[in-house]
């Protein structure tokens, strides 16, 4: 995997589901122009707001729903790795929440993995919002999700995520090379926070994160961060981007990932187990 190009693609998604979709056409256009293998999505990038979930998850239940079916269609039109951020997918009983699903995307438009976002953001902040609850809408995913591509092994997490470390201990456990972590950070816990633990769960697990965020303002109430981020095992940001649409991009090398795993041997001492 040395020298893979990968690219994490920042959005301002509303609740105009078409628009979204021709946003991040371009962007990862923009993306795999620059010779991007790898590209990520943000969390909620084709629908971020008040828009009714449970009418898009229940189209998405088939892999030919219009979401699902854009994201094959776009990592196979440009030959690329996808990591499709989230769309929300209906449940397999008729009145079970749906999850938010984060699916990765073959170069030939196959679907590889799913992984259902773990841990669901309820929390109540000093900001304009006040008052955020994921479960309304979502219910847990229970299964954590590492799948071999050319960037190495990649795990899967989705924003809340990154606040449990040992989620990503367990991944490390598995053999993960590379971390993607679609989110949508709000502002004011991402200028507290956002770079602070993606620079932690690079360095305590050696691996590249790939953290692509939304980054502006969806409503009157809605504000996210931004600060989309790619950083290698050794803590260093290699891209980042302020706010407002972006893509960023870097290398994903196999000698920085043996050389930080060679000068500290974490695995090779680590006395707990994570279970998984």
């Amino acid at each position: 995997m040395s020298g893979v190009r990968v690219a994490a693609v920042q959005m301002v998604s509303g609740e105009d589901v078409a628009r979204n979709l021709e946003r991040a056409r371009v962007l990862i256009a923009t993306a795999a122009s620059g010779g991007a293998r790898l590209v990520v999505l943000p969390e909620a990038f084709a629908c971020y707001g008040s828009a009714d979930v449970s009418a898009l998850a229940g189209a998405e239940r088939d892999p030919a729903g219009p979401l699902r079916s854009f994201l094959a269609a776009t990592a196979r039109e440009h030959g690329i790795l996808l990591v499709g951020g989230t769309i929300p997918v209906a449940g397999e009983a008729p009145a079970e929440r749906p999850r938010a699903a984060c699916f990765l995307y073959a170069e030939d438009g196959s679907e590889l993995a799913r992984y259902d976002k773990i841990h669901l953001f309820d929390v109540d902040l000093p900001d304009v919002q006040r008052r955020y609850r994921e479960s309304d809408s979502y219910a847990p995913g229970e299964r954590l999700v590492c799948a071999p591509t050319a960037c190495g092994m990649l795990g899967l997490g989705v924003c809340y995520d990154l606040r449990f470390p040992e989620m990503f201990r367990a991944l490390g456990q598995r053999g993960m090379d590379v971390l993607a972590l679609p989110s949508a950070f709000t502002r004011l816990t991402g200028e507290a926070h956002w770079h602070v633990l993606l620079r932690s769960r690079a360095i305590e697990n050696q691996v590249y994160v790939i953290a692509p965020d939304q980054g502006g303002r969806h409503s009157a109430t809605r504000e996210t961060w931004g600060g989309s981020a790619i950083i290698d095992p050794w803590g260093r940001v290699l891209a980042s981007a302020a706010s407002g649409e972006a893509v960023i991009a870097a290398e994903v090398d196999a000698a920085v990932l043996r050389d930080a795993r060679e000068r500290l041997p974490v695995r090779a001492h680590q006395r707990f187990y994570v279970p998984g």
